[in-house]
């Protein structure tokens, strides 16, 4: 199962870096369980409209539609330092580069993103990351 879970979450982390949308969105279940770990009030403000929870194939569709429409994509690099795989689960460890396309404010924020893949697709998205970095930048 781990090797499968590798090779979903590689493609998957392929997919983000090219930015199709639908091509990303292809690789998680009709259902799943995507979660932000930002305060609760702030999820979904004008400013930062992609951050919130979803649940849906469309909603991660709509998910990194917003996100490049709100940042700069001539200035975004994410390094992946590490992947981590337990059975169905992965643990994707770096950093997210991105310029704030409102503010023009660059700004660089850790991550972690946890997956889970079940039947080849991703059925659970749960990001980590410096809130506060992204908050400022599109303050």
């Amino acid at each position: 199962m781990s090797t499968n879970t590798r090779a979903v979450v590689e493609e998957l982390l392929l997919r983000i870096g090219e930015g199709d949308p639908e091509r990303i969105a292809a690789l998680y279940a009709e259902q799943g369980d995507w979660k932000i770990n930002w305060p609760e009030a702030e999820h979904g403000r004008t400013a930062t409209p992609w951050i919130r929870h979803r649940a849906t194939r469309a909603d991660a569709v709509a998910h990194f539609r917003e996100l490049a429409e709100h940042h700069v994509p001539e200035r975004a690099a994410t390094e992946v330092e590490r992947v981590l795989v337990d059975g169905n689960d992965a643990v994707v460890l770096g950093e997210i580069r991105q310029t704030a396309a409102s503010t023009g404010r660059a700004y660089r924020a850790r991550f972690a993103l946890h997956l889970t893949v079940e039947d080849g697709l991703v059925i659970r998205h749960h990001v980590y990351e410096d809130s506060l970095a992204v908050a400022q930048a599109f303050a």
